[in-house]
């Protein structure tokens, strides 16, 4: 065994202390931390990462290359280290000092980019080192490669549907390049055209939930379907604060910002359901990574 092949089937996990307030609405998570680098980026990472190699277009001498808020490329740089290719990550400069030690010690390279331009900043200086040296690198393009969502289409998706036993009638995620809420709605629409999908992003573009992209002021993801989305959930970042802590003290499951996003998302839409519907919603990545963030310490 690999270690690529400990990537996918993470558990379900009911959140029975937190849905309580939902009664008669089953609200579960994919624990997407329980994946070999801690996040649910993993199988986007492997999926796009094993196509280029399948294509021909990731080959020895070739470095691979992308933009990352930190975990897409905590996923490349131990996938990297597995697989026998060096990996260079351009990143903003604030992104947090454990997530930069993850991937450093994985032997990745880091490049810092303007911290006031974002992700949107790291992903356009990424894109010009690649038109400068286009035979150096092997460039994913995590927000533009379909290889993305359907990692989440072949994988996440059907251990959803097998893991609620077919019970699921909302389904709702954050966007950050988009894959995981794109590539799992399709495939449960598939399934059931009914279950409903519920996009989730910062109510503000100036926000501190990690991953995360307040789609109407930033570059808009390629692989983003928006007709995919029944519903658009905005949430604050103080809420998925609170609910990152929450999950820890009540549900004893110690998660990054993203999945408190998700989760605040998720329970709220629980709490206008009819008894007998069941909301799955994702655990994006461990709160090991975030351990040093002053959000910690707030007023519970």
């Amino acid at each position: 065994m690999r270690i690529l092949d400990l990537v996918g089937n993470t558990p379900l996990l009911e959140l029975n202390n937190i849905g309580a307030s939902a009664p008669g609405v089953r609200l579960s998570a994919k624990a997407e931390f329980c994946n070999p680098s801690g996040s649910v980026k993993d199988r986007a990472a492997k999926a796009m990462l094993l196509d280029g190699m399948q294509r021909g277009a990731l080959t020895l001498g070739r470095g691979i290359i992308d933009a990352t808020s930190g975990n897409t490329g905590i996923a490349y740089a131990m996938l990297g280290a597995a697989v026998g290719y060096a990996v260079t990550l351009y990143m903003p400069a604030n992104t947090g000092a454990v997530r930069k030690g993850i991937i450093s010690r994985f032997g990745a390279a880091i490049v810092e980019t303007d911290p006031l331009e974002g992700s949107d900043g790291a992903y356009l200086a990424a894109a010009a080192a690649v038109a400068k040296h286009p035979d150096r690198w092997f460039y994913p393009d995590q927000y533009n490669n379909p290889a993305n969502p359907l990692a989440h289409y072949e994988s996440t998706g059907p251990e959803i549907w097998r893991q609620s036993e077919r019970q699921v009638t909302h389904f709702v995620a954050c966007m950050g390049t988009s894959g995981t809420f794109v590539g799992v709605s399709r495939r449960l629409k598939e399934h059931n055209p009914r279950i409903h999908c519920a996009a989730v992003q910062p109510d503000s573009p100036f926000h501190g939930i990690e991953g995360t992209k307040h789609m109407d002021s930033t570059i808009r993801p390629g692989i983003f379907d928006a007709r995919l989305a029944d519903a658009v959930i905005t949430v604050s970042t103080e809420q998925a604060y609170a609910m990152t802590r929450r999950l820890a003290v009540e549900e004893g499951i110690l998660a990054g910002v993203s999945s408190g996003c998700n989760v605040h998302a998720a329970l709220t839409l629980a709490e206008t359901l009819p008894p007998g519907s069941s909301v799955v919603t994702v655990l994006c990545d461990s709160g090991n990574r975030y351990i040093f963030d002053p959000f910690w310490g707030e007023r519970q």
